[in-house]
């Protein structure tokens, strides 16, 4: 049986790149092709239809009811299409995931977990890029992210929470000896401090304000530029430093660490799944993110 209505495939990749960018001359950068050469696309799949997609406005592009519904659909079919074709060609490309995050989460939450992720996806090739900043990162290097945001993301990038955050201090068991602190206690003892940390990042300083010594100083400290040396630290005896709930959950069900007060504090930050929201997105990021949402929710 043959297949019709159909139209041209190049009036559809273009029309999807279109309704993604919201501009021709984003779609046609994307595409390598003129921007007039995109509009002749766009008014060729709008006769085929008899709708108009876009409406065109002197400073805006913006999607018709129709075109919203018809990008939508577009979208997933050239998605599933360019995976078929994928899988034909024998090509691993969208079984290859690169995932960007700060060295505390690769080393405190993703590598305990990362085991349940390739049982489940077995088949997904993961490169794991570690820089501190999303903000040194670009849009075409990482697939997936997980980051610590205040700001919410930056530009070009979408983002899902999956944590908030709570920050408590943590030192090893026998650094204290059962006893736990005060927050006035803490400025007697050996504080371990994060040295040119991202700004997002609650520091010390923050911390001790936001329990009532917005003028603390600290006496004793020990400062590195890497957090997970920090908590080495803490975990070899030698102060106490500033824990995230969820991403040290498994040093302390380990029983490496310890709170050393009983309270907290947080300055509306959290931990997000980002991804860069112009790209069209594969399988195995699609797979990983619905994998990060349910360990967050299965830990909240």
């Amino acid at each position: 049986m043959r297949i019709s209505p159909l139209p041209p495939l190049p009036s559809l990749i273009a029309f999807e790149a279109v309704a993604r960018h919201g501009s021709f001359t984003r779609a046609a950068a994307e595409l390598h092709l003129t921007q007039s050469a995109v509009s002749r696309q766009i008014a060729q799949l709008e006769r085929f239809l008899g709708k108009k997609l876009f409406l065109r406005e002197p400073r805006a592009l913006r999607l018709t009811v129709s075109g919203q519904r018809y990008a939508a659909l577009v979208q997933r079919l050239l998605v599933d299409c360019a995976e078929a074709t994928e899988d034909v060609m024998k090509r691993k490309g969208h079984q290859e995931l690169t995932v960007a995050c700060s060295s505390g989460v690769a080393v405190l939450w993703l590598t305990p977990r990362l085991a349940r992720f390739r049982a489940l996806h077995p088949d997904c090739h993961l490169r794991l890029i570690v820089n501190d900043s999303l903000a040194f990162l670009s849009e075409t290097d990482f697939d997936m992210g997980i980051y610590f945001l205040r700001d919410g993301p930056p530009s070009g990038m979408a983002a899902r929470r999956l944590y908030d955050e709570e920050v408590f201090p943590v030192c090893s068991p026998s650094y204290l000896a059962g006893r736990k602190l005060s927050p006035q206690d803490l400025r007697n003892e050996t504080l371990l401090l994060l040295e040119d940390g991202q700004r997002q990042w609650m520091s010390w300083q923050n911390w001790l304000a936001h329990n009532g010594m917005p003028d603390a100083r600290i006496e004793h400290q020990i400062l590195s530029n890497q957090y997970p040396i920090l908590l080495q630290l803490a975990m070899e005896g030698h102060g106490i430093v500033l824990a995230w709930r969820h991403m040290i959950d498994a040093c302390m069900q380990a029983g490496l660490l310890v709170r050393a007060c009983e309270a907290s504090a947080s300055l509306g930050g959290g931990y997000y799944a980002v991804w860069p929201r112009d790209r069209i997105e594969h399988a195995a990021a699609r797979s990983f993110r619905s994998w990060l949402v349910a360990e967050s929710e299965q830990a909240a």
